[in-house]
């Protein structure tokens, strides 16, 4: 389960929070849960919020420790400094490869770690001559909805944080399960071209080696054939990939695989045993396997979940 924690203040926007929540920790029936959602504050207690009523936050920084994602939902007012075991403890989340999302007005906080530094990022409208004019290291983007680096993201106003959570789940899990979360929601689904502008990293070698195996799935690469594309030892490789993605390359392939075997399991009639083929795993049995590890249930499950109902047929 990646967890997704929260990083509350007073006084807390409650929609700003509620995005982040939506998209990250409610369940709902016949959507699979891959994320579990937390809140902490600095001194744990009760938070008043902006909605008249309090939180009770028992979890103070300790909960950003072990966080996958951290969230910033608003920070109000954005003049509010960064205490210095808030800064520390953002600092210390991100060095360990966690990603730091802000929404909203959330920047202001994630500005003053210096995390954003030569990069872009963006937020409301209405702040955006006040961010650029604060933190001139930081290259103010106001008509984006959100920014991605990877690393951190930030969000415009509080409805782009929505827009925002869908997109990191989107490259967590894939198209197809972001759509599902977003018609739950009643959400429209992102689309490439549509509404939604981010801005893409800096591509380098790295991307490339990327959409290069991506194309071969089915053939039996291994690691050591993603070092020699790059004319790079197996070590180098493993290091330049804990580096960008917080992961090896091993584990970026075989996720990369199980993506690719949710999507055909999604889209075609292709038994099991010619996806494990074309994705690579070689067999049936190493599918269900890999598949279980990293979705949690079976290809047959997942397939019967997630197949759109075939148009009913006219009475004749």
């Amino acid at each position: 389960m990646h967890r997704v924690v929260a990083l509350v203040q007073p006084v807390q926007s409650t929609f700003e929070l509620g995005c982040a929540m939506e998209v990250f920790g409610t369940v709902r029936d016949g959507v699979p849960r891959y994320y579990e959602f937390d809140v902490c504050t600095e001194e744990p207690g009760t938070v008043p919020t902006t909605a008249g009523y309090a939180l009770a936050v028992p979890r103070g920084l300790s909960a950003l420790d072990d966080a996958d994602t951290v969230i910033i939902p608003g920070w109000a007012p954005v003049e509010a400094p960064l205490s210095p075991r808030v800064r520390e403890a953002l600092l210390r989340a991100h060095a360990r490869g966690a990603r730091l999302v802000t929404i909203c007005s959330g920047v202001f906080a994630l500005a003053r770690t210096g995390l954003l530094d030569g990069r872009s990022a963006t937020t409301h409208w209405e702040r955006a001559e006040q961010l650029r004019r604060e933190f001139p290291a930081v290259r103010v983007e106001p008509d984006k909805l959100y920014v991605d680096h990877g690393d951190v993201a930030t969000s415009a106003g509080a409805g782009a944080g929505i827009e925002l959570c869908l997109h990191l789940v989107r490259r967590d899990h894939g198209a197809a399960h972001a759509a599902l979360l977003a018609r739950h929601m009643v959400m429209p689904p992102h689309r490439d071209g549509g509404q939604v502008r981010i801005t893409p990293p800096a591509r380098d070698e790295l991307d490339d080696l990327l959409d290069w195996a991506g194309e071969r799935l089915g053939t039996p690469l291994s690691v050591a054939d993603l070092a020699a594309r790059l004319n790079v030892s197996p070590r180098t490789l493993a290091r330049r990939f804990q580096d960008r993605f917080g992961t090896s390359p091993g584990a970026w392939l075989l996720s990369r695989r199980v993506a690719e075997a949710r999507r055909l399991l999604e889209d075609t009639d292709l038994p099991v045993d010619a996806i494990a083929a074309r994705v690579g795993l070689a067999s049936a049995v190493n599918l269900r396997r890999r598949f279980r590890d990293q979705v949690g249930t079976t290809p047959g499950a997942y397939r019967r979940a997630f197949r759109a109902p075939e148009p009913a047929r006219a009475a004749s």
